[in-house]
């Protein structure tokens, strides 16, 4: 909307969605797949050959589940590609300390404009799209490495059909980043698989740092070889406000990824 004063002729412009950088998460739509397109038979942590910056968690090793992951062409209208994970060993009687997660770490020193640690501590919004064969309750969570904090959310898959999905987790006015590091700051995790370690609590949609509160209510992607799950559009940014996906160039989302891994011709 632009409005005029009619006094002196200046307008004033109310611009949404205008800002650049308000993604923190690197490749969220998975144009980057340097190290391959597809690695089948993964049942270990690991940055598989899918897409980069996405690590793919899995623990036990060799005893969560196995499963392909790749990088798909099956996206939402406005995307060109997904992270894919596929279950091809299901495992169906969990360990108390079983976790699969397709998760993504982000820089420390990238970090700060969320005030975490402080009295004005910002909101975290956390976007992203779904389709899945597996419908139920999935959890997100927010991991801050530096102070050993969490925070949760669950979100419902009701269709088989590519969703939006958004979250606002609550701002933390403890436990502050260390400025100028570019060690790990914040992990985001998409759980898929959570033993009863992390389920067995009540869900910690409040920042903590209690093992049982992690996951509550996350389903068992690992139960079944006909579960798919897809993911792309992952944004987190500051404030309360879940605004459209930031797209960039695959140049500067390539340029972004060979900060962490580079090809070498």
């Amino acid at each position: 909307a632009i409005t005029v004063n009619n006094t002196d002729g200046t307008c004033t412009a109310n611009i949404t969605n205008n800002l650049s950088n308000r993604n923190k998460l690197i490749n969220g739509e998975n144009l980057i797949s340097q190290r391959g397109t597809s690695e089948t038979g993964v049942s270990s942590t690991k940055y598989a050959k899918a897409p980069d910056r996405w690590q793919f968690y899995a623990y036990p090793s060799g005893q969560s589940g196995t499963f392909t992951v790749s990088q798909d062409s099956t996206a939402p209208n406005g995307f060109q590609k997904s992270y894919k994970v596929e279950c091809t060993t299901a495992d169906t009687s969990l360990q108390a300390d079983s976790g699969v997660i397709l998760r993504q770490t982000i820089e420390e020193q990238n970090l700060h404009d969320f005030h975490k640690g402080f009295s004005d501590a910002k909101q975290f919004s956390l976007s992203f799209y779904v389709k899945t064969t597996k419908t139920g309750t999935y959890v997100c969570e927010l991991y801050d490495m530096r102070n050993t904090r969490h925070v949760s959310a669950t979100y419902t898959v009701s269709d088989t059909n590519w969703n939006r999905y958004t979250i606002t987790f609550p701002a933390d006015t403890t436990g502050a980043f260390t400025s100028g590091s570019n060690g790990g700051g914040m992990i985001v995790h998409w759980w898929l698989v959570a033993g009863t370690n992390y389920t067995s609590g009540s869900l910690g949609t409040t920042w903590g740092n209690t093992a049982a509160n992690r996951a509550v209510g996350q389903l068992n992607f690992a139960d079944s070889t006909s579960n798919i799950f897809y993911l792309t559009g992952c944004q987190l940014e500051v404030g309360s406000v879940a605004t459209d996906f930031e797209h960039k160039t695959f140049a500067q989302e390539l340029q972004l990824c060979q900060r962490y891994y580079q090809v070498l011709a």
